[in-house]
């Protein structure tokens, strides 16, 4: 990671530590470098926070200040701003959104003319020219122009219709639209396949973005889904790249067991090559069982959807993702996509002619937590000797049926524990001192 690029890009918090300012030299000098592979428009897309239109108006005067149009397409889901770089022949895209972070952070994501997100080294080539405030600046007509795109948004959910092939017709969907950027889109989207939908969260006014609500608060669709008679519940985060599933039966359907279902059944008609999927550490230890026992495996990349897909691509697999819900069809898109991923499962649902909940029965969970320890400095714990000394411990314990992961966050003041034991007694009983030790040594508390 460098100065300002975490594993997604550039997050702080809106005008205190991601200021317009900033904003604004970081759209001029990833214009700069966009524009080196061809002078061509740059899409701008944001979510629905307060201070996405502040942003956006400092990265719309820094692109147009190197001589590139901005064309703005306002609130829409991170995967659309991928779609429509390539849809509309641009140099790339900027989305500026926080994902599922709370409503005081922001941030600036960039996708190359490919719609995939930059690499390491182009991420660094921008930090570069952030410092320098370098390049040429063009004067009067040599200035770029601000381009509203108005009808952009329904060019990406004609083409997300376009993916799978459904009549929802008799189903009955809740979503949960974390009053973010699939609020506008997402209950048009599956009613016009035929769902009778039942939409919550879905009147964004600025500052109610993820508040207590999406797929990072699970237990609000699961009620909803209930309370309303619906058939499936689907809640998205804020912007719209990842999904959880609630299914028939009311249990929850994570990204490991969306790899499974839809992996699983590609593997079986010779349609997944090599016979993989990509996944995380943190994905669960059933998952690969159940690939290994049907003649797949599973290949883990570091956690980050950038690094699950860089992995894709090296292994040439077309199906990635992440447990949170943040799943990669490749054939199908250039990053994950929530809205793209809820057709995909009520194809497979088609298709396979069962229920969601008896696909999910395809691999078998092996309890699992995942604890965030908010703390004040997310550094220098690799280096420290009791925080080393209680994860050896920890994974003398589990072995050799369970494991330990421990990481910091790279978008967060968090350190992430995760452990998985077929007992999740065991599992809970080793955790705890490991916790204790972070929270002690790196001034913490255990994130709610």
């Amino acid at each position: 990671m460098g100065k300002y690029f975490g594993t997604d890009g550039v997050r702080g918090i809106a005008n205190s530590e991601l200021t317009p300012e900033l904003a604004l030299r970081i759209g001029r000098a990833a214009a700069l470098v966009l524009r080196e592979q061809a002078p061509k428009p740059i899409v701008i897309g944001r979510d629905t926070r307060l201070s996405g239109q502040m942003l956006e108006s400092a990265v719309v005067a820094g692109v147009t200040s190197t001589g590139l149009d901005a064309f703005i397409v306002g609130v829409i889901p991170t995967p659309g701003v991928a779609y429509l770089t390539k849809a509309l022949d641009c140099a790339g895209g900027i989305v500026i959104s926080a994902s599922h972070n709370p409503l005081e952070d922001n941030g600036i994501k960039v996708f190359g003319p490919d719609g995939y997100k930059l690499s390491e080294e182009e991420e660094a080539r921008i930090e570069e020219l952030i410092e320098q405030d370098a390049g040429p600046r063009p004067i009067a007509e040599a200035v770029g122009r601000v381009v509203p795109k108005t009808d952009a948004a329904a060019l990406y959910i004609d083409y997300l219709k376009a993916q799978v092939s459904l009549d929802l017709r008799g189903l009955h969907l809740a979503l949960d639209c974390a009053n973010g950027a699939t609020a506008p889109y997402a209950a048009k989207l599956f009613s016009s396949l035929g769902a009778k939908v039942t939409a919550f969260f879905d009147q964004p006014n600025g500052t109610n973005i993820n508040h207590f609500c999406g797929s990072t608060f699970p237990e609000k669709i699961q009620s909803l889904t209930k309370e309303t008679g619906a058939d499936l519940g689907f809640a998205f985060d804020g912007d719209g790249d990842r999904i959880l599933v609630v299914d028939e039966e009311g249990g929850f359907i994570d990204g490991d067991q969306i790899l499974a279902i839809a992996g699983l059944y590609l593997l079986r008609q010779g349609r997944l090559p090599a016979g993989k999927v990509v996944a995380t550490a943190y994905s669960n230890g059933g998952l690969r069982r159940a690939f290994l026992e049907s003649g797949g495996d599973v290949v883990y990349a570091k956690p980050g959807d950038r690094y699950v897909l860089e992995t894709m691509l090296e292994i040439g697999s077309i199906l990635g993702g992440e447990q949170s819900g943040h799943i990669i069809f490749l054939e199908n898109s250039t990053t994950g996509d929530g809205m793209l991923t809820g057709l995909k499962l009520l194809e497979n649902r088609t298709i396979q002619g069962k229920t969601l909940a008896e696909l999910a029965k395809c691999m078998e969970i092996f309890p699992q937590q995942l604890i965030n320890v908010r703390v004040e400095n997310k550094n220098g714990w690799q280096d420290n000797a009791r925080i080393q000394a209680a994860i050896s411990q920890a994974q003398e314990q589990l072995a050799p049926y369970g494991r330990l992961f421990v990481r910091a966050s790279g978008t967060e003041s968090l350190i992430r524990v995760m452990g998985e034991h077929p007992d999740q007694a065991v599992l809970t009983a080793v955790l705890e001192p490991v916790i204790q030790t972070i929270e002690q040594e790196q001034g913490g508390s255990r994130a709610s």
